[in-house]
């Protein structure tokens, strides 16, 4: 009995020496056992083909979004990405939009410097309740449930033409994180936040591009949030109790 023969892919990597400050695709001739991933194929090339290729992962089940990638032009988790096709090649490449360290490993600090501008964390309005949470209700919950599935992988964020023209702006991962707590019926932070999302390099600087609502790999409504935001905004900036939320 013949046994058939292995099923192979060719995976293209965007390799990028610091030293010499060259970046050059590689291309890896690799087994594909159905149904792999593409930070399968990875993990084989490091581990049996080229000991120096560098990546990032953690839990390699869609949850850290540490192996967001650019995979055949598309921001992607490395993970989460299937290949079942050994007829076509599979291109890899970092995140654009940041500074490359290494290989397929960038720089995510500017990442994480816009996040953090928007004030990413629960303003309470005074203490906690003694002996209690701050309570609030399911319907209150769903309110701003979706954008709780950001992970911060830079998907949405890199993916953004605005962004990748302009790295002042605050990026569509900010964005969400300031809309998961400006309705948050728990917050108390409308005139803390509303300098910091309420201009272009915020909310306004969105041209509803749609890119990183597809980028998203956990499902977040990244577009729909943005534009929330900025109806939020023109409502707490005209100055009217009664327009304080939406």
């Amino acid at each position: 009995m013949n046994e058939s023969p292995e099923r192979r892919v060719e995976v293209r990597v965007l390799r990028y020496d610091p030293e010499s400050d060259r970046s050059e695709w590689r291309a890896y001739d690799v087994p594909l056992r159905a149904p792999g991933t593409v930070l399968g194929l990875l993990h084989h090339i490091k581990e049996e083909i080229d000991p120096t290729l560098v990546f990032r992962r953690s839990c390699e089940q869609g949850v850290c979004g540490s192996d967001a990638m650019s995979i055949d032009g598309r921001n992607r988790l490395a993970c989460r990405t299937l290949v079942d096709d050994p007829s076509r090649t599979i291109s890899v490449a970092p995140l654009p939009g940041l500074p490359v360290v290494r290989d397929l490993i960038v720089d995510m600090r500017p990442f994480y410097d816009n996040y953090k501008s928007v004030a990413p964390y629960l303003i309470g309005a005074g203490p906690a309740p003694e002996g209690r949470e701050r309570l609030q209700s399911p319907e209150e919950k769903a309110r701003f449930d979706n954008s709780t599935g950001c992970i911060l992988c830079a998907a949405c964020t890199t993916t953004c033409p605005v962004f990748r023209r302009r790295d002042t702006y605050a990026g569509p991962a900010a964005l969400v994180a300031a809309h998961r707590f400006i309705f948050d019926s728990r917050d108390a932070g409308d005139d803390v936040r509303y300098p910091l999302v309420a201009h272009l390099d915020g909310a306004f600087g969105c041209r509803t591009a749609f890119s990183c609502t597809d980028a998203c790999p956990r499902g977040v409504e990244v577009t729909r949030a943005i534009a929330e935001v900025k109806r939020w905004a023109v409502r707490h900036g005209s100055g009217r109790e009664e327009d304080r939320r939406l």
